[in-house]
């Protein structure tokens, strides 16, 4: 844990990147004394020189501005709520993203996966799920995977769906360092409906979708959720905005969910007309 210092919270930063000081020095091309300094506290870093540590740390906006006030300095990354006037336009760009996917699901998160805006051919998988885990704010991955009241149920290859999502969360987690999302890997996790205390064995076939294997006969994981009498397979894709410069804009991605079939494909089209 960092003391609370710029450089106890740039080396909390560099080891959580798995970096040497010597390798953070050679990738911003200062020297590693000067990293070295700046980590022990005999030196107080510019902002100038904070953000381009930061920067080549991959450190969110939000942390930055952390790094930055932790050194004496002003925070430049402002934060400012989809809900404000000022962030109309950028609301009305999401919305337009979201319903021009329609009638394909899709959706717009923040950085702990909470729902901020979602088309109609999403929303309608919402409808008989638990009111619990429909009210605000809604938690995709809590929406997808709790066993109880969630989409889990519906999930077809759910083995396979928690075994590539929970490990992303926990990287996520851990690249952030954000506690919340530590707190909601482990609540997953804690609620899983498989055995995770099995020992690992060699599967094929049928065994492997069971254990969450991926079939190598697939490009990308697809999830198949049964909704209204009828299977459906996606492929999803994640958008984030990479040269954002408010906090906000920064920690959003849009989800999109494509029809991995022409059975999904045409049965979405027709959703209009059969509910």
């Amino acid at each position: 844990m960092s003391d609370g210092s710029v450089g106890g919270l740039l080396r909390e930063w560099r080891r959580r990147r798995k970096l040497s000081q010597l390798e953070l020095a050679i990738r911003a091309e200062v020297s590693s004394r000067h990293v070295s300094f700046v980590e022990t506290g005999r030196t107080t870093p510019s902002a100038a020189m904070v953000l381009h540590l930061a920067e080549h740390l991959a450190v969110p906006l939000r942390e930055r501005n952390r790094l930055l006030v932790a050194a004496g300095h002003a925070p430049v990354f402002r934060q400012t709520p989809l809900d404000d006037p000022d962030m109309s336009g950028v609301r009305a760009a999401l919305e337009q993203v979201l319903q021009a996917h329609s009638p394909y699901p899709a959706l717009a998160v923040d950085r702990r996966w909470n729902l901020l805006l979602a088309n109609d051919p999403f929303n309608r998988f919402l409808d008989s799920l638990d009111p619990k885990l429909r009210k605000a704010p809604i938690n995709l991955m809590r929406l997808g995977l709790h066993p109880d009241g969630g989409l889990a149920s519906r999930i077809s290859n759910l083995a396979q769906v928690r075994a590539y999502l929970l490990p992303r969360l926990a990287h996520q987690a851990a690249v952030s360092g954000d506690p919340e999302l530590h707190h909601l890997h482990d609540e997953l996790v804690a609620n899983s409906p498989f055995d995770t205390t099995e020992p690992e064995r060699p599967a094929s076939g049928a065994d492997a979708v069971n254990l969450g294997v991926p079939d190598p006969a697939e490009i990308a994981l697809p999830i198949r959720i049964r909704h209204r009498g009828a299977e459906l397979t996606f492929l999803t894709t994640v958008t984030t905005f990479g040269t954002a410069f408010d906090i906000t804009l920064d920690e959003i991605a849009i989800e999109t969910y494509l029809p991995a079939g022409q059975q999904t494909a045409a049965y979405l089209r027709r959703v209009p007309n059969n509910g």
